[in-house]
């Protein structure tokens, strides 16, 4: 700076007379403007870099460059030491160097196997700061097969003595002299247990640990700095503590992290206290620290850094951190935080020399302003990985604007969603309320303001974002429009809800089916028989090298195992009749066969549900629909609930209209080219001395070219002298091109001086290309017809065209001999009896022939019993038995 500061007072010389407040102010402003205009060369020419609080690869080898966290972060850690001992290796240890300084410690979980695995604290040992088992891999005496031990990197810390004492006899030893003062490491100490590791299918583990980095100095608590109050001091380290403020992280990094024992700065820039404007620093951090209406903190960040990162990448996180930006005040470094500012000058046109040009721009051009913006933080929900923020955008900046303009701003240095959705949102109105202007003005307004603070200008708020003054003391602000409505965390919503991703399932890992259990069947075997079976179900892997599910099974109670295997395992499911008897229940397990091979476990013991069925005789015939029963039921219902008020209404009806031969009709009727929609409806009485009638009739029609549908309601009441009837018929018909299906609904009561009637018919019909099919359904109440006293039918029929089928049942009084009886008639080519198993049928009459299950009869009279196959015969009537061979 020495040559800024000569030229600064020559010219207070010449101008100001020496005076030493114009060298200093002359040779701020030149100096700020020199660093300034580097700074953009400088920045201009790197490459923009992803900086974020995950390091996500596992390091090794010593041409690692020194990193650290700052804040909360996930790292693998660079491997530094792996030695094994013990019979077959069974126990070995790494060192992970997770972070250089002295951090805070581990949170209370990690990740393996994709999975999140809760830390259980143990009693240390030695030199440790903390010691922890991981939940899971603790057995029932408390001895845990994977050891963590976590040391700080405090300066001066203990060495691993456990390490030491285990490899001392090694060819590779951790020596008494490895302390690793200044390092925070951890030391993972494993013992291969069957239970934990190969009994589990799982391999070597590999562990992403969560740390709470640096210890970090803030000046606030710092009662030695001017504005400051508490215990800490900026060169006691054992004083200062840990945090996610951005503000303090940028102050930090801007000091730099520095070697224990030569003093050399191994990360940031090694500036010191006196380089560093801490007003704009306790704004800042005081701002970040405020609590929003959520109740959380204003701003929090955590971010990994290397000692070859680029200075102003780094700080430029910390700055979007806190939607701020940074600034050099007088040669001092400082920061501007995302917040509202009360205006400390309003500029007028008198503070604005005319004799100077002016540049101003109240809109940015199009190409510089975005009405669309998306971007991602870190979401810890989602183990550490980038998750998306709800895309910000205005539709009626996307109307101002002519087109959709969408760009990308990544937080991935935030982990809180509702933190990272309001800074997604401030850059938004940053960018919209974009008006810049470089503005002359006079040595007392210029000399009363500096970077940073707001001003109003033309009714409008704005930001000194430059201070510039030229070689006669000139003095020109660069000013950003800015406004307090762009930090009004109003209607700004939280951000996204994360749900953490379930566990992964390495099929690899697989040692045997999930989801298995077992069931009892039937299978359709030879000569009429149905044969019991097992059905073994499970869910089927997603594994090309399971080749084999394998089952063993056995009678419940028993100890005798029987096996079968299904070679098919991507089916799910197996059915087998290998070793099964009827009547019992069963115990299985499964397991796999795998190439190539590999560890394999029994699943749990499954148990079937009921015992396997019976053997029984093979009818061929299907089970009764339930759907056929059910219509049944709904016919029966109709006939008591929808009819009778039905025959009542039209009997009202026919009262009412009283007329003879009256005959009312009613049309509408809509048509366009081909397409009709016709109602129709039409009232009918007629009355003479024998006769009393009355009709109504519905017809609704919709056609379009080919197709028609089409309802047709026709309901009818007559009286005669000594007879009385009431009907009602309906049909729908379905048409395209002659292609007809119909169903027709048909209720009937008649009643004389004889007997008396009441039949209720569904049928369906379907014609198609000529093939025509027909199904009805009968129900009918007959009260005296000739020969029978009372008699109740249902009947089935449906038919093609060449034949047709009647299927049913009566149910009747009768009288012979003067003697009332009663009968129930079926008209079946078979019958049968169910006891509700599938395919179980004790009883069954199939032409002429009756066949039962088993039977079980007091007494039998009989002429004649033979074998089914003939080769015995035993004559009853005579007393002969003959047996064939």
């Amino acid at each position: 700076m020495a040559i800024f500061t000569g030229i600064a007072t020559a010219i207070a010389g010449a101008l100001f007379g020496g005076s030493a407040l114009a060298t200093s102010l002359i040779g701020g402003a030149l100096a700020f403007g020199a660093k300034f205009a580097i700074g953009k060369i400088q920045s201009a020419k790197q490459v923009k870099q992803k900086q974020t609080a995950v390091q996500g690869e596992l390091q090794f080898g010593g041409d690692v460059p020194v990193g650290t966290l700052y804040g909360v972060g996930k790292t693998k850690g660079q491997r530094a030491f792996y030695a094994k001992w013990d019979k077959g290796n069974k126990r070995n240890a790494e060192v992970f160097i997770l972070a250089n300084g002295w951090c805070d410690g581990l949170e209370s979980y990690v990740y393996m196997y994709g999975e999140k695995y809760n830390l259980v604290a143990q009693a240390t040992i030695g030199n440790e700061v903390a010691r922890y088992g991981v939940q899971g891999f603790i057995d029932g005496d408390g001895n845990s097969s994977i050891e963590i031990r976590f040391y700080d990197g405090r300066p001066g810390q203990g060495v691993d003595q456990r390490l030491v004492d285990v490899t001392a006899n090694l060819g590779n030893k951790w020596k008494p002299t490895s302390r690793l003062s200044g390092m925070c490491y951890v030391v993972v100490e494993r013992y291969y247990h069957l239970e934990f590791f190969r009994d589990a299918g799982k391999g070597k583990p590999d562990i992403d640990f969560v740390l709470r980095g640096l210890r970090e100095y803030d000046p606030r608590k710092d009662s030695t700095v001017a504005g400051g109050s508490g215990p800490q001091r900026l060169n006691t380290p054992a004083t200062w503590v840990h945090t996610k403020n951005p503000a303090v992280h940028r102050l930090n990094y801007q000091l730099g992290l520095r070697a224990l024992i030569s003093g050399r700065t191994l990360i940031g820039e090694g500036k010191s206290l006196g380089q560093i404007d801490l007003a704009t620093y306790f704004v800042a951090m005081n701002v970040c620290d405020t609590l929003r209406a959520n109740g959380k903190k204003t701003y929090e960040c955590s971010l990994f850094v290397s000692g070859d990162d680029d200075h102003t990448e780094v700080l430029k996180q910390f700055d979007d951190a806190m939607a701020g930006y940074g600034l050099n005040r007088r040669g001092l470094s400082g920061v501007i935080p995302g917040a509202p500012q009360i205006p400390v000058k309003d500029l007028t046109t008198a503070d604005i020399p005319v004799d100077r040009a002016k540049d101003v721009q109240f809109r940015p051009s199009a190409f510089e302003r975005f009405n669309h913006l998306s971007g991602q933080f870190t979401s810890i929900e989602s183990m550490w990985n980038p998750e998306s923020l709800k895309p910000v955008h205005v539709n009626a900046d996307i109307a101002a604007d002519g087109r959709n303009r969408q760009t990308s701003i990544d937080f991935l240095q935030v982990t809180d969603p509702d933190i990272a959705q309001y800074l997604l949102n401030i850059r938004y109105r940053q960018n919209r309320m974009g008006g810049k202007a470089t503005v002359p003005v006079s040595r007392r307004f210029g000399l009363a303001v500096q970077e940073g603070e707001w001003i109003t200008w033309r009714g409008k708020s704005w930001l000194i974002s430059e201070w510039r003054a030229d070689e006669r003391l000139r003095i020109t602000l660069v000013l950003s429009e800015t406004s307090a409505e762009i930090y009004d965390d109003a209607g700004i919503e939280p951000g996204p809800i994360v749900i953490p991703p379930t566990p992964p399932i390495n099929p690899s890992l697989l040692s045997t089916v999930q989801n298995f259990n077992v069931a009892v069947g039937m299978i359709n075997g030879a000569q009429g028989f149905d044969t019991p079976a097992l059905l073994f179900t499970w869910t089927p892997p997603d594994d090309p090298t399971i080749t084999a599910v394998r089952f063993v099974y056995q009678i419940e109670g028993t100890t005798e195992l029987f096996e079968d295997q299904c070679t098919s395992p991507e089916d799910g499911l197996f059915r087998t009749t290998k070793n099964v008897v009827s009547g019992k229940v069963y115990n299985a397990r499964a397991t796999i066969t795998t190439v190539p091979d590999r560890l394999r476990t029994f699943t749990p013991w499954a148990t079937t549900a009921q015992p396997t069925g019976l053997q029984t005789l093979l009818t061929g015939l299907q089970q009764l629909q339930d759907d056929a029963l059910n219509r049944f039921k709904e016919l029966q219902q109709e006939m008591d609930e929808f009819f009778r008020p039905r025959l009542v209404e039209l009997l009202d009806a026919f009262s009412l209209e009283g007329a003879v031969g009256q005959i009312e009709r009613q049309q509408i009727v809509a048509t366009i080219g081909d397409a009709l929609a016709q109602i129709t409806e039409e009232r009918r009485v007629r009355v003479s001395e024998n006769e009393a009638t009355a009709q109504l009739l519905t017809y609704l029609q919709a056609s379009l070219g080919t197709a028609n549908a089409r309802l047709i309601n026709e309901e009818t009441v007559r009286a005669t002298a000594d007879s009385a009837l009431a009907s009602s018929i309906t049909t729908l018909d379905a048409e395209v091109d002659g292609n007809l299906a119909r169903i027709i609904q048909e209720e009937t009561a008649r009643a004389d001086g004889d007997s008396a009637l009441a039949t209720s018919i569904s049928g369906v019909n379907a014609d198609f290309n000529g093939r025509f099919a027909q199904g009805l359904v009968k129900f009918e109440a007959v009260a005296a017809p000739t020969g029978v006293d009372a008699r109740f039918s249902v009947l089935l029929r449906a038919g093609t065209s060449q034949s047709f089928k009647v299927s049913g049942f009566y149910v009747e009084l009768y009288t012979e001999g003067g003697v009332q009886k009663s009968r129930m008639a079926v008209q079946a080519d078979q019958f049968l009896v169910t006891s509700g198993n599938n395919r179980h049928y004790p009883l069954v009459f199939e032409n002429g022939e009756l066949k039962l299950a088993i039977a079980n009869i007091g007494t039998v009279n009989a002429g004649l019993l033979q074998s089914l196959n003939g080769k015995m015969k035993i004559d009853l009537n005579n007393g002969t038995i003959e047996i064939f061979s």
